[in-house]
Order: structure tokens, then sequence, then C-alpha cells
């Protein structure tokens, strides 16, 4: 009898040794603050404001989420200015009036359970367009376009309007609406800040030498491409709590030959780390409408790991990643710290209730819905 009692407490203790073993649920604490698991919700825009103000239907979106286990939710893509917006249905902070209903999202992701993030943007040459379902095409005059700006004067694609090169006043000015942004989500309660300098947007076009291609201190050399990075997140570990993680989402390769590569995303990185950044989010492509892309489960996963390994720095794995599983491996594999997913959570708002089931974790549920586990 004893031995059988021995042998059901060595059981019971190998149960609970897998479960402490599932990464994906395991905490992660970055900075001052503290993650309760390892799954994130990628930013993932709307199109559904007014004015650059969020309503119910980003509260709905961001927190059911939330409700649903993750453990750190973003915005979507914010812009830091009108001009900044990728379609004029873009979420913005760009005014003290956005505050508002932002911090009622923020409160209620909070009471909720997760750890709340926001996405500051500006889409660059690639602003002024209209919402996926409306065409996506450029705005035209009768729907009050407005001028895009870029680092240099080249079109994303030929048949786009001609953006502005930016001048060195106009670039100091953006550096400081990143940090008015920074305020304004300090005030609305987020605890995670993220740079958006990837997908061809504004700062992604600065650091790659296939859309800049200026002769003064922001462009030329590697180090003058990626001085605007630099200096937004220095405004910003200015002014955001010391305590307080700081991302950059990244396009680790343009996808095209003579453009930004992985090298140089770890030569970034390296930098990023010296200066402040906590986590560089590992995405790709979106720069160049020649990009040639192998799409496939888990295809971006290399980036991070590459990162990861050869500058230490924490990284977020994104893109393709739809089952537990796959999410578990790339944590053990120690190819990421974190699982950023964007499409799997519209299909499954729930996925990290459902991946401890998968998994073997004993998660708690809402009290609300606990009759249902």
């Amino acid at each position: 009898m004893e031995f059988f009692l021995s042998k059901i407490g060595l059981k019971f203790a190998a149960i609970n040794l897998k479960k402490s073993m599932v990464l994906l649920f395991e905490p992660l604490k970055i900075r001052d603050v503290t993650l309760k698991n390892r799954m994130v919700v990628s930013p993932m825009c709307q199109y559904s404001s007014v004015d650059g103000f969020a309503n119910d239907w980003h509260l709905v979106h961001l927190g059911s989420r939330a409700v649903g286990g993750a453990g750190l939710v973003f915005t979507e893509a914010t812009a830091v200015s009108a001009e900044g917006r990728i379609t004029p249905d873009d979420l913005g902070i760009w005014k003290n009036e956005h505050i508002l209903f932002l911090k009622k999202i923020v409160d209620f992701l909070k009471q909720s359970g997760a750890v709340t993030g926001i996405q500051l943007a500006h889409a660059g040459r690639k602003a002024s367009h209209s919402s996926p379902w409306k065409g996506r095409a450029p705005l035209t005059k009768e729907q009050n376009a407005w001028q895009t700006v870029a680092p240099s004067s080249i079109p994303f694609k030929e048949s786009d309007p001609v953006p502005k090169e930016m001048s060195v006043e106009e670039i100091k000015k953006l550096v400081k609406d990143f940090g008015s942004a920074a305020q304004r989500a300090i005030q609305a309660g987020f605890e995670v800040f993220e740079i958006h300098a990837a997908h061809g947007y504004l700062i992604n076009e600065f650091l790659s030498p296939i859309s800049n291609q200026r002769e003064d201190e922001y462009g030329g050399s590697f180090e003058n491409r990626i001085r605007l990075l630099l200096e937004i997140v220095e405004e910003m570990r200015g002014i955001i709590n010391e305590g307080t993680p700081l991302f950059v989402r990244i396009s680790a390769t343009d996808w095209v030959k003579e453009g930004w590569d992985e090298n140089d995303s770890v030569k970034l990185a390296k930098i990023l780390k010296q200066h402040g950044v906590d986590v560089i989010d590992c995405s790709s492509g979106g720069n160049s409408s020649e990009q040639k892309i192998a799409v496939g489960p888990l295809y971006q996963v290399p980036f991070s790991e590459k990162i990861k390994k050869e500058t230490g720095i924490l990284t977020a794995a994104v893109g393709m990643i739809t089952t537990a599983e796959e999410g578990e491996e790339i944590l053990k594999a120690k190819k990421a710290d974190l699982i950023v997913m964007a499409r799997q959570f519209l299909r499954e708002p729930y996925f990290p209730l459902h991946a401890a089931k998968e998994l073997g974790v004993d998660l708690q549920w809402p009290s609300q819905y606990e009759r249902a586990k």
C-alpha cells in the first residue's frame, strides 16, 4: 500500500512538473512589469475610428482578448499625428481628447488581468489611403487626401502619389510628436510602449536604403539611417517611467536585394539594447512592392531567433503562429521570449484558455465563465 501511494505521489509530482515546464504560461518580468504568460495580442488595425477616437468597437475587440487570457494586449498602430494615419479610420493619440476613451479601455483590460500596450506609429508614404474594405487605394482630393511625407520623394508604388521629402525641422517635430503621444498614453494608463518601425511605415522608410536616399545626417550610412529611430527612442525613454518596458517592432528584412536585411537588424538590435529598448518585435517586409516573401507557418521565427542569440535582447516572434504547440516549441528552443499573434486572436479571442487545456495547464477562467470550463 505504501509503495502504491508513493507511486501515486510520484505521478502527481510528474504532472505538476509538466505543468511548471509549460513555458507558454510562464510569467515574464520586463523592468517593473510582469506578464502573466507569453501570449501577446499583436497590434491589428481595425479601421473603425472617427477622427482618431477609440470607441465601443475597440473596447469590445481588445477587451475580449484580455478576458480570453492574453498576457499583453496591444492597441492597433496608433497615429502620433493626423497626417500619420494610414487611413482616415485609424486610431490616434495626437490630441488630449483621445485620452478619455483609451483610459476606459485600459482600465477594463487591467481589470481582466492583461498588461496594456500601445503601439505608436506614423505611416509615412503609406498614409492617406482608404481602408481595406473601401479599396485600399490612395485617397483622392474629393476624399480629403493629405500630403504624405517620407525620408525621400520616392513613392511605395509608381502609381502612388509622390511623398514630400521631410525637412530636418519636420523630422525634429516628428520626434516631439512621438514624445507627446507617449505622454498622453501615460495619462491613459498604458504599461508597455512599442515604436512601430516596420512594414514600410515612416521609421522603416528611414532605416532602409531602398526608401532613404537622403544626403544629410538622416541618410546614407547605416548610422545616419537609424538616427531617427534612436532619437525617438531617446525621446520616449526620457518621458516614460524607468520601470516601463519599451518595445520596437522592426521589419527584420525588406525581402529585396540591396535592401535592409537580418544582419542590419542584428546590428540595430545591439544598439537599441544600449539605448534602453527591452524587446525587439520581429516582423518583416512591407517596404517594397518588389518584395518576394516565402510565406508559411513560422516563416519569421528565424529572425527572432537570430536577433535573440546574437544580441541577448528579448525578442518576440510573430507571423503565422497558430497553435499552442508551435508557441511552446518556439519558447523551448529559445527562438523567442514572447509569442505575438494577430489573425489567430481574431479567430480565437480566447486562445490562451484553449491553449491551457491543450497543454494540460489548470488556468483560472474569469469567474463569469467558470461554469463552462
